[in-house]
């Protein structure tokens, strides 16, 4: 008799161990899982972009020349603020006669290009804000300075200069937007302040008054020789009368 009852003993107490055992694993919470890293931003190769879009060409070439090409693309790629570049396009050099651009330094050709960019990414409807912030600084920083004015949604540029606006998005994804303008930015930092004034607008040609028409011709456009009876009708009839007294008098003679 006691061995069955140690048996059972034996088993009552495996059967609590395992029960007890079961409930703990049941009440362990669930460990939520590690949420993914946000994916990096897409790399801008802003030669690419330049060369494909646009036509930059004229600009593109600058940049490369002056080496500012690649601070572009390092604050694009490798800084959390990222960038934001005005870019004129060919049409724009090409205009540019006075102040001329070949007779800049290698440093302030330097200037100019850095001069068209914001050391931090900005949307198109960021340009509002920018405006109530006017003068914004420039890469180029310093005096290197350009005052936003938003007018009906559309974003307007003055360097005291040059005068332009956002004509079209070229690129928008942060960390890199890229907008084009007409106009070349023309720094007073290189230009200087005696800025000519602006030549105002060629007066509007004057309309000459509908002449009179011409005497002769009426209202109606028919002569108004036309409405006088003619006299070729009296001129038929003498004549007649003429040929026909001839006539007679041949008649006369004859018999």
């Amino acid at each position: 008799m006691e061995l069955p009852f140690i048996c059972i003993v034996s088993l009552t107490l495996l059967l609590s161990i395992s029960t007890s055992s079961h409930a703990q694993i049941a009440k362990a919470p669930a460990l939520s899982p590690t949420p993914a890293p946000a994916p990096a931003p897409d790399f801008v190769n802003l030669r690419v972009l330049l060369s494909v879009a646009g036509p930059f060409h004229t600009f593109l070439s600058y940049l490369e020349s002056t080496k500012v090409i690649d601070t572009f693309q390092d604050q694009a790629n490798n800084t959390e603020e990222g960038i934001t570049l005005f870019v004129p396009k060919d049409s724009a050099f090409a205009s540019q006669k006075k102040p001329s651009l070949s007779n800049l330094t290698d440093d302030q050709l330097k200037s100019l290009c850095l001069f068209h960019a914001l050391p931090h990414y900005y949307t198109l409807s960021d340009f509002k804000n920018l405006s109530n912030m006017s003068p914004v600084s420039t890469f180029a920083g310093g005096e290197y300075t350009v005052n936003f004015t938003d007018i009906t949604g559309t974003a307007h540029l003055s360097s005291g200069w040059t005068d332009t606006k956002v004509s079209s998005s070229v690129h928008a994804t942060d960390p890199v937007a890229v907008y084009q303008i007409d106009k070349v930015l023309l720094p007073e930092a290189i230009f200087g302040t005696d800025i000519p004034p602006t030549p105002a607008p060629a007066p509007a040609p004057d309309i000459s008054p509908a002449a009179d028409s011409p005497s002769g011709v009426s209202e109606t456009g028919f002569s108004s020789t036309a409405s006088k009876p003619s006299s070729s009708p009296k001129l038929s009839s003498s004549w007649s009368h003429l040929v026909l007294a001839a006539s007679s008098g041949m008649l006369v003679v004859l018999l």
